[in-house]
C-alpha cells in the first residue's frame, strides 16, 4: 500500500535562500493564507528576524495535490551556520529525504559540504537544487558540474529555480514527491517515537517534537521514556501547521509534537525514545530504542552573571527553559569573589554564544555581565589523574602539571582561487597547520587546516572575509584534545589577585599579550583617589605593568597670593592622605567595568 507522506529537509549554507523556499512552499500548498504570509514566515525568533538567520529548526506539514493523490509533506526547515550545525543533526535523523539548496550567484561553500556529508552519513535521498537564478548568475553549468562531482547526482537532475519569484518551486515540490521515499509505515508495531527537539509551555508542560516510527499515539496515552526511565501523560497533541494544530492521534511516518504535561524541561531529553507505558509492564516484547543523532558537545565556555543577586533564580529558570529546545548548551552553577553567584555555560561557538546572551537579555529581560569565552583544556597532573578546565580560575600551577592539551579543529576552507596566496599568508599569523589543499574546479579550492580551536575565537572569520573579499567561506569540526604549550596569566590590581579577570594563553608572544591586557585594563579601569598599579603575573612573576594615575583635586584653588609655603603645606597634607587611604584601600568593580574589559580584551 502507498504511502502518501513525505518527510524532508531544506539544507544549505547561511543565505542561501532556505527560510524564502520554505515560504513559497507554504504559499503553493495554501498552508497559510496570503494575509497572513511575511517574509521568511518560520523564521519567528525575533533574533532570526533581526539578523536574517535561521537559528532554530523549523517544522511545518503542508498538504499538496499530485496525480489526483494528496500528499502530506512535512518540511524541516534548518539553520545555515556552522554553530547550529546539530540542529541539522537532529532534523535529519527524523526524516527521508533534503534539498541541498545552492545559492547560484555564490556557487558551493563550506557550510553546502558539511551538510550534504551529514545528510550522506543519515543516507539520506538528496535534491540538488540551483537557488536565485532570477539575478541570471553566469557559468550555471560549470556549477551544476561542480555540484554533480560532490553529491554524484548527474547534473542534467539538477534543478534551477527561484525561491524569490517562485520559479521552478511547484516543480521541485512534485520532485520531492517522485524521488524521495515514503516513510516505512507500521500503525500495529509497538510504538517508538524519537524526539528530535522540545520546548515549554507554561499550561501544557514539555512539548516534545516527535518523529514515529512505529506504532499509534492517542490522546490521553500513558507513555514512557526509555533513555529517562520517566512516566508521562499525552495531555495533547497534534501537527505543526506551522501553529500547533491539535490532533487525534500520531501514526507511524508522521511527525508531529506531544504534550507531556511534565513541569521539570529537564526531565525530556532529545534523542530519547518514547513507546508506552503497557508495553514496558507487559514485558512481551522488548523495545529497542532509536538511534538519535550525536550529542553535542560545547566547546566554548563563559561566565554568566546576572547584574543583581536578586536575578541569580531567574536567570537559573531561563536557562532551564532555554536548554529545553538546545540541547548543546550547557550550564553549571559557579561562583566568583567579584560578580558573586553565576553559571558556567558551554556553547558550540561564538555566535551561539551571541545568540543566548540577547535571547536571555530580550525574552528573558534579564541583564547579564559575560566573561570572556575560553575553550575547555585537558590537563594531565603530575599524579596522573586528569581533569578538565574550562574556567581559567581553576587552572592549576606549572608545578603540578604533567601536561596540557586544547581541543583541535579540522578547518575546511573554501575559496577562489585567486585569494589563496592571501588566506595562506593569513593563516600563517595563527597557530595554523595546512593539512591539505584540493582543486574542486577549474576556480574552487578546498583548503584544510588543522588549528586549535581557541584561534577561532580571535575573529578569524571576519579576517578570512576580509582578506578574500567576502568570498571566502569555512567550516569546522572538532578532531580531538592534542598537546600544548600554554599558561595561566593573573591580574593583580593595587597587589589584590583578581580571578575573574584572569585567562588562559599560549605562551607563544606571552608579553606582547600580557603588556597589551595591562594597556586594556588601565583605559577601562575606573580612576580612583590613589594611583592603581595593575599589574599582569605569570605565577607570581609581574611580566606587565600599568600605572592608572589617582585623581588630582585642587587643594589650593582657594588660596590668593601670600608665601609659597601655604600651598606645600596643603601639597603634603594631600599627599598624606592619599598614602592612607592606598594603604587601606580596597579595589570594587561594578558589572559594568568588566562588560568594557571582557568585549575589548583579545
Amino acid at each position: 500500500m502507498e504511502t502518501f507522506i513525505r518527510n524532508f529537509a531544506i539544507i544549505a549554507h547561511i543565505d542561501h535562500g532556505k527560510s524564502t523556499l520554505a515560504d513559497r512552499f507554504l504559499e503553493i500548498t495554501n498552508t497559510v493564507a496570503l494575509s497572513k504570509m511575511n517574509a521568511q514566515f518560520l523564521d519567528m525568533m525575533f533574533l532570526e528576524q533581526e539578523k536574517g538567520i535561521t537559528i532554530k529548526m523549523h517544522p511545518c506539514q503542508m498538504k499538496y495535490t499530485y496525480e489526483h493523490n494528496e500528499y502530506t509533506l512535512n518540511l524541516i526547515d534548518t539553520p545555515g551556520h556552522v554553530d547550529f550545525v546539530y540542529e541539522v543533526s537532529r532534523s535529519l535523523a527524523a526524516i527521508e529525504g533534503a534539498i541541498l539548496l545552492v545559492d547560484a550567484t555564490q556557487g558551493i561553500q563550506a557550510q553546502t559540504l558539511g551538510n550534504l556529508y551529514l545528510a550522506q552519513k543519515h543516507n539520506l535521498t538528496i535534491i540538488p537544487v540551483l537557488n536565485k537564478i532570477d539575478l541570471k548568475p553566469q557559468d550555471v553549468d560549470i556549477l551544476k558540474k561542480e555540484i554533480q562531482d560532490i553529491t554524484k547526482i548527474s547534473a542534467q537532475n539538477i534543478l534551477s529555480i527561484s525561491a524569490k519569484t517562485g520559479q521552478g518551486t511547484e516543480d521541485l515540490l512534485k520532485q520531492i514527491i517522485k524521488t524521495i521515499p515514503a516513510p516505512i509505515k507500521d500503525d500495529n508495531k509497538p510504538l517508538r517515537a524519537l524526539i528530535f527537539d522540545s520546548r515549554y509551555d507554561s499550561f501544557k508542560g514539555v512539548l516534545a517534537y516527535v518523529r514515529v516510527f512505529d506504532g499509534t499515539i492517542h490522546k490521553n496515552d500513558d507513555l514512557y521514556l526509555i533513555a529517562q526511565k520517566l512516566k508521562a501523560k499525552t495531555i495533547d497533541i497534534g501537527i505543526f501547521k506551522p501553529d500547533l494544530e491539535s490532533k487525534q492521534e500520531l501514526k507511524s511516518g508522521e511527525i508531529g509534537w506531544i504534550a507531556t504535561g511534565l513541569k521539570d524541561p529537564t526531565l525530556v531529553k532529545v534523542g530519547d525514545t518514547i513507546t508506552h507505558w503497557h508495553q514496558v509492564q507487559d514485558n512481551a516484547v522488548e523495545i529497542m530504542p532509536l538511534p538519535g543523532y550525536e550529542e553535542p558537545q560545547p566547546m566554548v565556555f563563559a561566565g554568566f552573571y546576572p547584574d543583581t543577586n536578586d536575578d541569580f533564580e531567574n536567570l537559573q529558570k531561563a536557562l532551564a527553559q532555554l536548554k529545553l529546545n538546545d540541547a548543546a548548551l550547557f550550564y553549571e552553577p559557579e561562583s566568583n569573589e567579584a560578580l558573586g553567584r553565576g553559571f558556567r555555560l558551554g556553547f558550540l561557538g561564538i555566535l551561539h554564544y551571541e545568540i543566548i546572551s540577547l535571547r536571555l537579555e530580550r525574552e528573558f529581560n534579564l541583564n547579564i555581565i559575560t566573561t570572556t569565552p575560553t575553550v575547555p583544556y585537558k590537563v594531565t597532573f603530575t599524579d596522573n589523574k586528569v581533569a578538565i578546565i574550562k574556567n581559567p580560575a581553576d587552572f592549576p600551577s606549572s608545578s603540578q602539571i604533567k601536561f596540557v592539551e586544547e581541543p583541535y579543529i579540522q578547518l575546511e576552507i573554501l575559496t577562489p582561487s585567486k585569494y589563496l596566496n592571501n588566506i595562506i599568508s593569513l593563516l600563517a599569523t595563527f597557530r595554523s597547520e595546512q593539512v591539505d589543499l584540493q582543486t574542486l574546479s577549474q576556480d574552487l579550492l578546498l583548503i584544510n587546516y588543522k588549528l586549535p580551536l581557541s584561534e577561532l575565537l580571535l575573529d578569524l572569520y571576519d579576517k578570512l572575509k576580509s582578506s578574500s573579499q567576502g568570498f571566502a567561506s569555512m567550516n569546522y569540526k572538532i578532531i580531538g584534545y592534542e598537546k600544548t604549550d600554554v599558561c595561566k596569566l593573573d591580574v593583580l590590581l593595587h597587589h589584590e589577585k583578581f580571578e575573574s579577570l584572569s585567562f588562559i594563553t599560549p605562551n607563544v608572544n606571552l608579553y606582547a599579550k600580557a603588556r597589551k591586557y595591562a594597556e586594556t585594563l588601565k583605559n577601562y579601569l575606573p580612576r580612583q583617589i590613589f594611583p592603581l598599579e595593575i599589574q599582569v603575573a605569570k605565577e607570581g612573576d609581574i611580566i606587565a605593568r600599568e600605572t592608572l594615575p589617582a585623581f588630582k583635586k585642587d587643594v589650593t584653588g582657594y588660596l590668593y597670593g601670600g608665601d609659597r609655603t601655604r600651598k606645600m603645606k596643603l601639597w603634603k597634607k594631600q599627599q598624606k592622605g592619599k598614602k592612607k587611604l592606598a594603604e587601606k584601600g580596597k579595589i570594587e568593580l561594578n558589572p559594568s567595568i568588566y562588560r568594557k574589559i571582557f568585549l575589548n580584551k583579545e
